[in-house]
């Protein structure tokens, strides 16, 4: 065993997860491998957004195929040994999986580990390919690894004289793009290096491949071009094997509700939190590792990591395209906008575009995108985007505005609607076209933002189920005792017709307890009712408390 070559990571890795208690079984993806063994179309680079399970699929395929350890207990459970795929096998052709289970020479490589000290390309491929040449010597003490040779010639030697062929593994191919030493012409000598590995191999059995973006494309076609690419964007094919399905957060919560003293979390919190994303096929998926992360703290919160090449999108987005900032206070109202999508966009270093810039945001998990329109996925990520906009200056009229909802939502609180109008005004009275107010859209926009800092006291939901109808906003206190709001927007109307339409509604009842149970929320439930006039450009305000009737302004 080596660092390499046979290693233990992926076999302990992937033991480690399985045992856990919200461990879903997506072993069916070693079917779609096992007929490709060998064959010509064994290259395979599966990419999806971070924290969508990619690692633990590579430690899977690690575990299963490696002969580095026994993990026939491992697997002798999961789907990949039920008569369905046993079926299925069959039907390609293939024996039973256990033909397979630990049959093979893994080379497994994380290219997101690097040298101590990594300052240049050099020294990080250095470890590589130095590190997979000792492994080779030990593995093969009867053959003579010379280290001077490359390491494609070695393997190429091995392979002719021993008949041996190897299973690559290779985790976060893209991680190189990433780190701040690297250059243009360290990525071309990067993608030389996978070429020179693997193109036209015989001693490649099947190469494995993950990662966040799509194989970068150079000159008129690619020196990867023997990969078959599969993003959750654009491909239907392994879709169902990244992320979690409905049914599957279902089972997991079902496991939660059953181990955990006084659990905390609805099943629908979950939705609201962490769903959103959706496959090629349409399937709508949840972020998995927060969902695990949400269940096993017993706690709804931003589990979201903004780093590295987060920081650098959310950048571009900032500072790059001016119009992307009335786009933004669309997305944060809950409203999806139309973008031609690219997926290769993000490879890119430089995004100049509307478009590379919403592109890159799908491939990296920070928007979701659905019939060619691109929106933010979920609660989790409103909250990143929430906290940029309160402390980016470079947001101009967006980050003043949201510096602004501090004032509104106090003065709400207060039924103090003179201010509620005057700041109202001052959205209005902004450079971007997006306030023009001609449709409830548009003011919805502005709403969220003039109120962006009640979400560090309230879960605020947009076009929530409630009564007999849905309405605009509703502030859930995370404190019991705080005040809850409820709001309704009209243009062209009045507040008083807006507040007469959340009581007509039975809006109300969202706050109700069940029969015999004490209320959720003990303090006011306040009806606020904004309205626009496209005609006079003046706002009103109206704010009643709803158990008592008592109007406040």
């Amino acid at each position: 065993m080596g660092m390499f070559l046979n290693s233990r990571v992926p076999h302990d890795g992937y033991k480690a997860t399985a045992r856990g208690r919200y461990f879903v079984d997506k072993t069916a993806l070693i079917a779609e491998l096992i007929p490709a063994l060998g064959m010509n179309e064994r290259f395979f680079c599966i990419t999806r957004p971070r924290r969508f399970g990619k690692s633990v699929m590579a430690n899977m395929v690690g575990a299963f195929f490696g002969k580095n350890a026994d993990a026939s207990e491992v697997f002798e459970d999961l789907e990949i040994a039920s008569p369905g795929i046993a079926k299925r096998l069959a039907d390609e052709g293939c024996e039973n999986y256990t033909a397979y289970l630990n049959r093979y020479d893994i080379i497994y490589i994380d290219f997101s580990e690097v040298p101590e000290n990594c300052v240049s390309y050099e020294t990080y491929i250095a470890r590589i390919l130095m590190g997979i040449k000792e492994d080779l010597g030990e593995a093969f003490p009867d053959f003579s690894v010379d280290k001077s040779r490359s390491l494609w010639d070695i393997l190429t030697n091995i392979y002719q004289k021993e008949g041996r062929r190897f299973v690559f593994v290779m985790d976060e191919w893209d991680a190189v793009f990433h780190m701040s030493f690297i250059t243009e012409t360290d990525r071309k000598s990067y993608l030389l290096f996978l070429k020179s590995l693997l193109k036209g191999k015989m001693y490649v059995e099947l190469a494995y491949m993950t990662g966040v973006l799509p194989i970068a494309k150079y000159s008129d076609g690619s020196e990867l071009n023997m990969f078959l690419e599969y993003t959750m964007a654009g491909s239907q094919r392994f879709s169902g094997y990244f992320g979690f399905s409905n049914l599957e957060v279902d089972r997991l919560y079902a496991i939660y509700q059953q181990t955990t003293d006084d659990p905390r979390i609805h099943r629908d919190d979950l939705r609201l939190w962490y769903d959103g994303y959706y496959a090629a096929g349409g399937q709508r998926l949840y972020n998995p590792r927060s969902i695990v992360c949400a269940l096993t703290d017993n706690q709804l919160k931003n589990y979201w990591t903004s780093s590295g090449i987060y920081d650098s999108v959310f950048g571009y987005m900032k500072d790059g395209v001016g119009e992307m900032r009335g786009d933004l206070a669309v997305l944060f109202a809950g409203e999806a906008i139309p973008s031609d999508i690219h997926e290769y966009a993000a490879t890119s270093m430089e995004l100049k575009t509307k478009d590379e810039i919403y592109s890159a945001m799908v491939v990296y998990g920070l928007l979701t995108c659905k019939d060619g329109m691109v929106s933010i996925p979920n609660r989790e990520l409103m909250d990143s985007y929430a906290a940029m906009m309160k402390k980016e200056r470079s947001l101009g009229y967006i980050y003043n505005l949201a510096n602004a909802s501090k004032r509104m939502v106090s003065a709400t609180l207060a039924g103090d609607t003179g201010t509620m109008a005057e700041i109202l005004g001052f959205a209005h009275n902004t450079e971007s076209p997006i306030f023009s107010y001609n449709s409830e859209t548009e003011l919805s926009a502005v709403v969220n933002l003039i109120y962006l800092s009640a979400r560090d006291r309230y879960r605020v939901e947009r076009e929530d189920k409630a009564g007999k109808g849905y309405v605009d906003f509703i502030f859930y206190p995370e404190r019991p005792g705080d005040d809850a709001l409820i709001l309704e927007l009209k243009v062209d109307s009045t507040p008083k017709k807006a507040i007469g339409q959340i009581k007509e509604r039975g809006y109300l009842l969202r706050f109700e307890g069940k029969l015999g149970e004490k209320p959720k929320y003990t303090g006011r439930i306040l009806a606020v009712g904004i309205s626009y006039s496209t005609k006079t450009k003046e706002h009103q305000c109206e704010v009643e408390e709803l158990r008592s009737g008592l109007v406040l302004g």
